[in-house]
């Protein structure tokens, strides 16, 4: 995350304006530099020239090339959960009380942030990061799937736990098919397609030993409607 100043530091709210501005100079460019080139291949010397910065600022505000990685995936996993979070809200305040139905609602907006942000969203998959960023990725996709949980108030059942994790996966990989997308039009088609599969898995409910799963054809076709989710 970016380094903040101690309070008390001289220029009051204009010297904060500039670290501010300073910052997201920083951050911008490192998207950029990281997009096209990759982590690894990617230098500070060429990102503090699009910034129009220094190194010593740089360091001053991140403490180096794997942190200013790390506070730009920070942010695109902030924007994700403030677009779900919101678009589960409206859901509820227009009345929707179902929980398959909110799930989606929220697993949309997610979506639509892979495509929006889809530059960040391939970097971050790509596999080329500063060492330990797998673990935190690990670290964050299991709150994920805790958040899921209680979306679809499941209860603490180890096989509960999988359900949510599964379409917690799904929807994972489906952003990446949505950010590898050609086109808009395509990437709402595997929108539709990815949401169309959570209603399928979602259609029967999670699976507990001793009770009888339906048939996999009822569940496709209880799954082809928001009616059918419960």
């Amino acid at each position: 995350m970016p380094r903040q100043l101690r309070d008390g530091t001289a220029g009051g709210p204009r010297q904060w304006s500039r670290t501010a501005q300073t910052q997201r100079a920083l951050l911008d460019a490192a998207r950029q530099v990281f997009t096209e080139r990759g982590f690894s291949d990617a230098s500070i010397a060429d990102i503090v020239e699009r910034a129009g910065s220094s190194v010593g600022s740089l360091y001053h505000h991140f403490g180096g090339k794997s942190e200013l990685f790390v506070a730009l995936w920070e942010q695109h996993q902030l924007a994700h959960e403030e677009a779900a979070t919101k678009a589960v809200a409206d859901a509820r305040n227009k009345g929707v009380t179902d929980p398959g139905q909110l799930f989606e609602t929220g697993a949309r907006a997610f979506l639509h942030g892979s495509w929006q942000r889809r530059d960040l969203t391939l970097l971050f998959s790509s596999g080329d990061a500063p060492p330990g960023f797998d673990m935190m990725r690990r670290r964050r996709g299991r709150e994920w799937i805790g958040q899921n949980d209680s979306l679809l108030r499941l209860t603490d059942r180890p096989e509960d736990r999988v359900y949510a994790a599964i379409l917690t996966s799904l929807i994972g990989e489906g952003a990446y098919e949505v950010a590898a997308a050609r086109t808009r039009r395509q990437a709402e088609k595997i929108i539709d397609a990815v949401t169309e599969y959570a209603r399928r898995l979602m259609a029967g409910g999670p699976w507990h030993p001793g009770i009888e799963p339906p048939s996999i054809g009822a569940a496709a076709g209880a799954g082809l409607g928001l009616d059918g989710i419960h």
